[in-house]
């Protein structure tokens, strides 16, 4: 407990000392909202751009064409990919699955961890997309998006953990450090990137599973279900939430013993998210 309250007391000086290193964008994702920014800016540009990395490119055809299944032509390259998506919404996906390269690498006792965070988030960014679709008039695309960063506060806590690794005893007191501190880093990062609020308050609000309010869903509403629903849904503590209590399913409308991994679909949206060889 003293080592865990050590590197806890780590992350909340670095955070009061504005020292926590938030993660910077992939180049391809700043190119992106840079480009955004020009009234100029042609579809076909943005295509060029996002086309230099072959990996994204295959995603973010994938993700449209998940749309296209609502209605419209299958995308067949990037330029149809972006024009049938908005340029807006190209921005935040880009910079949604570019992320996926932050979890790439790492010290040896930290690159397993980082790659089960991102494989977690793709699971629950599948679900997501799939419940916004059936259950809401939420733009499913930002509903992924909301699944892919709903953990990103996790990324700038474990790259401060490796280079404190003195301070770490047991990950399971890390996993106490992650669950305290995650949830407010990762709006930061997420302001940091740039993206609306809607999204912003993602990883601070779904981890309140009692939580209930008027009005439509929001996408914090969404991933909270998609994480119950989702494989993570399995795992400790969330495999012990009764679930008929959580006030998101009645939101959704959706009954708590719904095997959303079944949904049409589910399956073609995990790919989606993963990387191209995978």
């Amino acid at each position: 407990m003293v080592l865990q309250e050590r590197f806890h007391r780590i992350v909340v000086d670095a955070l009061a000392h504005d020292r926590l290193v938030l993660p910077t964008l992939p180049e391809v994702a700043m190119h992106v909202r840079q480009l955004v920014q020009r009234e100029d800016v042609s579809a076909a540009t943005l295509a060029g751009v996002i086309e230099k990395d072959p990996a994204l490119a295959v995603r973010l055809i994938r993700v449209a064409n998940s749309a296209a299944q609502r209605g419209g032509r299958r995308v067949e390259n990037v330029r149809q990919a972006v024009t049938r998506l908005g340029f807006d919404y190209t921005r935040l996906l880009v910079s949604g699955l570019a992320i996926e390269q932050m979890f790439a690498r790492g010290a040896p006792w930290l690159e397993a961890r980082l790659r089960r965070s991102w494989r977690r988030s793709v699971d629950v960014a599948a679900a997501a997309q799939v419940l916004a679709a059936e259950c809401t008039l939420l733009h499913p695309e930002m509903a992924m998006l909301a699944g892919l960063i709903h953990d990103i506060g996790v990324l700038p806590i474990l790259r401060l953990a490796e280079t404190h690794q003195a301070a770490i005893d047991d990950e399971r007191e890390l996993d106490d450090v992650l669950d305290v501190l995650a949830p407010r880093i990762g709006r930061l990062v997420l302001q940091a990137w740039h993206f609306p609020e809607e999204l912003c308050g993602v990883p601070e609000q779904w981890r309140d599973f009692g939580h209930a309010h008027d009005g439509a869903p929001l996408y914090a509403d969404v991933v909270r279900i998609a994480v119950l629903q989702s494989d993570v849904g399995r795992e400790k503590p969330y495999a012990a939430i009764d679930r008929a209590a959580v006030p998101a399913y009645r939101k959704l409308d959706v009954n708590p013993q719904v095997e959303v991994l079944k949904m049409k679909g589910y399956a073609a949206l995990l790919e989606s998210g993963q990387p191209a060889a995978a």
